[in-house]
């Protein structure tokens, strides 16, 4: 689904703060994969999810998605393929809509009509049938203005707008950060409902320890801005917390994962 190879970035060439963001990163995720990503500031991470969503453009390799090679296209131009939820709950939404219009734009992505004309009550009913799966009431407040949620139900509901066009790839930003730890793991609660409904081919960049570990069926390290390691099945069934921790101490898995 997702495949990228070889990709290189340099930020600055030339200059006293010139950086490899990307050295020579490949990764290949298939339907349905659901791959955290970690690491320390400067590790790559971010930009990694630029390259995915076309904000930023690799020197050298290439990404496809599915057989397409979005390699040269702007964000713009993935959008049918390609979903992202941000850190700020405020970025996903537009605060002056209600919840049903914010839905209805984003069920008409990369269509050209208005969402006065899409929002039918058939329509309407639908998106208050899967806001209701949430269980946090939004359901109950279709004409409330985004601006008025609170983050973690702002969050939720970028979540839902981010998924309802099915996208080939939905990359998730730090989309936790922002929120205090009880929203937080609400907002993971929906975030691995809707991922596994839809079967969704998932990348989400955390800080959170305990939810690197939790969601998803692999983990994978980045460090100076390579994968380190790339973890799944009962490797990662078996990490805990402590062991990802030593992981960053080592700025390896190897070691830690060695251990008994």
């Amino acid at each position: 689904m997702l495949d990228a190879q070889s990709l290189h970035k340099l930020f600055h060439a030339g200059s006293p703060d010139e950086r490899t963001a990307i050295d020579n990163v490949s990764l290949q995720l298939q339907p349905g994969d659901f791959a955290v990503v970690v690491g320390g500031n400067g590790a790559g991470k971010s930009t990694l999810l630029n390259m995915v969503a076309g904000e930023v453009t690799p020197d050298s390799g290439f990404i496809r998605i599915g057989a397409e090679d979005v390699t040269p296209l702007a964000t713009h131009q993935r959008a049918r393929l390609v979903s992202r939820v941000f850190q700020d709950p405020s970025i996903g939404t537009a605060a002056a809509l209600s919840i049903e219009e914010n839905l209805a734009v984003a069920d008409q992505r990369g269509a050209r009509r208005g969402f006065g004309r899409a929002l039918t009550p058939a329509l309407a009913a639908e998106f208050r049938d899967r806001l209701a799966t949430f269980g946090l009431g939004l359901e109950k407040r279709m004409g409330a203005q985004a601006g008025l949620l609170s983050g973690g139900q702002r969050q939720a509901l970028s979540l839902l707008m981010a998924v309802l066009r099915a996208p080939s790839v939905l990359l998730l930003d730090e989309h936790t950060a922002a929120l205090d730890p009880k929203t937080a793991e609400t907002v993971m609660r929906v975030t691995r409902q809707v991922v596994e409904e839809a079967r969704l081919t998932t990348l989400m960049v955390t800080h959170n320890m305990h939810h690197a570990i939790t969601h998803g069926n692999r983990l994978i390290m980045m460090m100076h801005g390579r994968i380190v390691a790339d973890i799944r099945g009962e490797q990662k069934q078996s990490m805990t917390v402590e062991r990802l921790l030593a992981a960053f101490e080592h700025e390896s898995l190897e070691p830690v994962l060695a251990q008994p």
